[in-house]
């Protein structure tokens, strides 16, 4: 639209070239190519009004605006210049009446530049955009003025000083005109009183963030637009009438972790104490990108998980092994879990994330369960039978298995010895060795009885 509006600047008529110069109008509007054809509003006036029924004819053809009104006179040979028709158009203009007592329509159209980020944290979206506004101030009619050209391209200083709908961002968090290197903000005035503002925002608005399905899921951000000072009464606030009053500048936008997927335009009328307003609402739906979370959450999950399940191939009596495999499974789940939850608000309801970790930590827990269950029932069953008691033996078996044992004597009798033949060590060390015996309990009787019956064979007294 706007390429084409500013095709009619600098086009100076006057009386002698009127016929030449309107030839070449029509040539040029000719090759006018739109993208989007702009059908016309019922209640808004007609683009063009021109004599030449040819020219009407080829206008309507190639372009339609609801607002927008050129009407070519008769001009003198000298025009009036654009300094004086605004010093004219100010003079007496006051900037706080509203330019009808019936009210004003304000037509909207936004063109998106670039989504800059959506944040989960904050819940809220930032995105520059530029806001066209246009309405029908009567009091800035020019057309009777002999203009030099049909349209003043003024800076925002002009702004400051006539009528305007104070329109804003309702539900915005923030909202900034750019002003690098100068204030981003067009203007121009069509001789029929057309006003035609044009701002490029930065804008940031909330989303309603909803995790049920995260990381798979669709996030929808909000933006409405209204004249703040002015009801439906006085300001009519309504889209565009194209068919696409919503326009993005790039093909595709497309976000490290979303990519819009879609957008639409509404309008709602809002009553508040002061009267009713009318909305004009912007919906950005944000679908998330998930292979990230694909290569980042669900592949190490599924490994931890194998490797947890690596304990049922060792032993049952591996039990360090497989009780490290697991709790270490277990660990390294617990803290991935904490690491992806930890750029996502905390939620009261449950995400679909939540489900799969719980299920990957209940696998990992049942591993170990089932280590505790098996080394229980393996310890059972190794366990040593508790041997019988040893029947008590009389003293004269005792010794009589020792002369039986003897490693001296092996055909004669113990008492044949004496204290000459053996000594008491020698006795005893060869009894502890070769003497069989079923507890430390009979080896030391049976040497105690050795060591008495030495005594008594070599003439000493026992104890």
């Amino acid at each position: 639209m706007y390429s084409q509006l500013t095709s009619f600047q600098n086009l100076n008529f006057n009386q002698k070239q009127r016929k030449g110069d309107m030839v070449g109008l029509q040539n040029g509007l000719e090759d006018v190519e739109l993208e989007q054809s702009i059908p016309k509003s019922e209640n808004a006036p007609e683009l063009f009004e021109i004599d030449d029924s040819v020219m009407v004819e080829s206008l309507m053809q190639s372009v339609e605006s609801p607002v927008i009104d050129l009407q070519y006179n008769e001009i003198d040979h000298v025009c009036t210049s654009d300094k004086k028709i605004i010093e004219i158009l100010l003079k007496k203009y006051k900037a706080y009446k509203t330019p009808s007592e019936e009210g004003v329509t304000v037509w909207i159209e936004i063109w998106v530049q670039e989504v800059n980020s959506v944040n989960e944290i904050t819940s809220d979206f930032d995105m520059d955009i530029y806001v066209t506004e246009l309405w029908v101030d009567k009091a800035l009619r020019y057309d009777d003025m002999n203009p030099c050209k049909y349209n003043l391209s003024l800076s925002n200083e002009i702004l400051d000083q006539i009528w305007k709908p104070n329109t804003v961002f309702i539900n915005s968090k923030s909202a900034n005109i750019h002003k690098s290197p100068f204030t981003n903000l067009f203007l121009m005035i069509y001789s029929n009183g057309t006003v035609w503002a044009n701002y490029r925002v930065q804008v940031k608005g909330p989303c309603q963030m909803d995790f049920t399905s995260f990381p798979m899921d669709e996030q929808t951000c909000l933006l409405t637009f209204e004249s703040f000072s002015y009801n439906n009464q006085e300001v009519d606030m309504r889209w565009i009438s194209t068919k696409e009053p919503l326009i993005l500048l790039k093909d595709q936008i497309i976000l490290p972790d979303f990519v819009l997927s879609s957008y639409n335009t509404s309008i709602e009328l809002v009553t508040y104490p002061a009267g009713i307003w009318n909305e004009l609402t912007m919906t950005f739906t944000f679908t998330r990108r998930y292979g990230w979370y694909i290569f980042q959450a669900y592949v190490p999950t599924y490994l931890t998980i194998f490797i947890s399940w690596i304990s049922f191939c060792l032993s049952a009596k591996m039990i360090p092994a497989r009780t490290m495999l697991g709790v270490n499974s277990l660990l390294a789940l617990t803290f991935h879990f904490g690491n992806i939850m930890r750029n996502l608000p905390r939620v009261s309801y449950v995400k679909a994330f939540d489900v799969w970790m719980l299920s990957c930590l209940s696998f990992v827990f049942c591993s170990l369960l089932e280590l505790a269950i098996i080394g229980s029932i393996n310890a059972r069953s190794e366990t040593v039978t508790v041997k019988k008691p040893l029947k008590r033996r009389s003293r004269t078996s005792l010794v009589h298995a020792s002369r039986k044992y003897s490693p001296i004597t092996f055909h004669k009798k113990i008492d044949n010895i004496t204290a000459r033949s053996i000594s008491p060590i020698d006795l005893w060390m060869k009894t502890k060795v070769l003497v069989p015996s079923e507890s430390p309990i009979i080896t030391r009787s049976i040497i105690g009885m050795d060591a008495t019956r030495t005594a008594q064979v070599a003439g000493q007294p026992t104890a």
